[in-house]
């Protein structure tokens, strides 16, 4: 079974990176890139551009910045978490912030893990990986399937 991944990040360069890294990982993955927390709440929701279920399925892991335009992670953040539809998918922030507030933030509106962005293309191949693996592979999360059609009734 192929999981989604839901990578939300404005940078040209952390996404290369991130293309990249999940470009060494298992077939069974399939990385979508969104640049901004409007493009990300669409696709979530199924909105505008996102509505065919099949070519947009609900992600099995969200990778979330925190520092992008129109709508920011924590909004971003906040209305995933306030969805029936997402609200189980787990979310790792994957941010240059280190500010503990930030951190705080995330926390509170259900953020599943907070991770600064390694500089070093090496680490951040390996921590992409770590992600991947512990997220998609050994934890375990409700069938997102069943909860999107109790969503739906």
């Amino acid at each position: 079974m192929v999981k989604t991944v839901l990578l939300i990040e404005d940078n040209p360069d952390d996404i290369e990176l991130s293309v990249h890294a999940f470009g060494k990982m298992e077939s069974s993955i399939k990385l979508v890139v969104l640049n901004d927390g409007v493009e990300a709440t669409d696709y979530l929701l199924g909105r505008g551009n996102y509505t065919d279920k099949k070519s947009c399925p609900i992600p099995s892991l969200i990778l979330l910045d925190l520092k992008m335009p129109r709508v920011n992670g924590l909004e971003v953040l906040q209305q995933i978490r306030s969805n029936a539809r997402t609200k189980f998918i787990p979310v790792v922030i994957l941010t240059s912030s280190s500010e503990e507030q930030d951190i705080i933030n995330c926390y509170k509106l259900g953020a599943n893990s907070y991770i600064r962005k390694p500089i070093d293309f090496d680490h951040f191949s390996k921590s992409i990986k770590v992600i991947a693996d512990y997220w998609l592979f050994i934890n375990i999360v409700p069938q997102i399937n069943e909860i999107i059609l109790a969503a739906d009734l």
